[in-house]
């Protein structure tokens, strides 16, 4: 091959080589904008009205999703209490932001439906804008079927976080026990936290002692929590919505 070919064809070659090379970084230009393009930050959105997070998360391409609601002293009614993922987190389009939303501080006061028919205590709960939460049944005996036994949060109970109201309703006597879901406990005085488990058998241990931890507001389907209060529950186990029977051993830690 003379000289002049040969230097025609690596002209030829390295200009085919340049070409690939432009092509391939396109490529991964294009690719990295087509991920990273359709990735948005997701804002904060505390304090906001539910219109204005929603109208916020629908112009980032986001959805938003209204899942909880919660009494709040700090955050004004219809205001957006927490959210899901956090501020700042980045995420792709389409993604599903999850918030709770603040029904301003507790208004009202809890009944008391111990000793009343089922039914009627659920009409009582809503009739002052509560809901029954997980209803649990336990044969007792000497109690007619469907009478609640025992409720949590406690009637008058102040600073509570959720509106609905946990129930322990009496069985059929021919019903097999199986136990019962234990309610949550958090916020109780230790002593109206034993005797709540008194009142259905279930043993409660010594109490634990401790330097409460500081909770933070909450995330995600979580319920907020307030910093514990001095003499009242902030951990047990059994944790709230385990099953267990009158064999149960309950453990309190209770806020020094």
């Amino acid at each position: 091959m003379s000289r002049r070919p040969l230097l025609n064809f690596i002209h030829v070659a390295s200009l085919v080589m340049l070409l690939v090379a432009v092509a391939l970084l396109a490529a991964i230009t294009t690719m990295h904008f087509a991920i990273h393009g359709a990735e948005v930050q997701v804002p904060a959105l505390k304090g906001m009205t539910e219109a204005d997070a929603r109208s916020q998360t629908a112009g980032l391409g986001l959805v938003l999703d209204v899942d909880n609601r919660y009494y709040s002293s700090d955050v004004a009614a219809g205001h957006i209490l927490t959210q899901s993922p956090a501020a700042g987190t980045v995420v792709r389009r389409e993604w599903k932001v999850r918030v709770a939303e603040s029904l301003g501080p507790q208004t009202v006061d809890v009944p008391d439906t111990l000793g009343l028919d089922e039914r009627m205590a659920t009409l009582q709960l809503r009739r002052v804008g509560l809901g029954v939460g997980v209803t649990a049944r336990l044969p007792w005996p000497g109690a007619p079927e469907g009478l609640v036994l025992a409720q949590d949060p406690p009637g008058k109970s102040k600073g509570i976080a959720s509106p609905t109201i946990n129930l322990l309703v009496a069985a059929a006597d021919d019903e097999s026990s199986d136990g019962y879901l234990m309610p949550d406990l958090s916020g109780l005085t230790a002593a109206t936290a034993a005797a709540e488990l008194n009142r259905v058998g279930i043993k409660a241990g010594p109490m634990k002692l401790a330097d409460a931890p500081f909770l933070a507001v909450g995330s995600g389907d979580a319920a907020p929590r307030p910093p514990a209060r001095t003499g009242t529950v902030f951990a047990q186990t059994p944790p709230a919505g385990v099953r267990v029977d009158q064999d149960t051993v309950v453990t309190l830690t209770v806020a020094k």
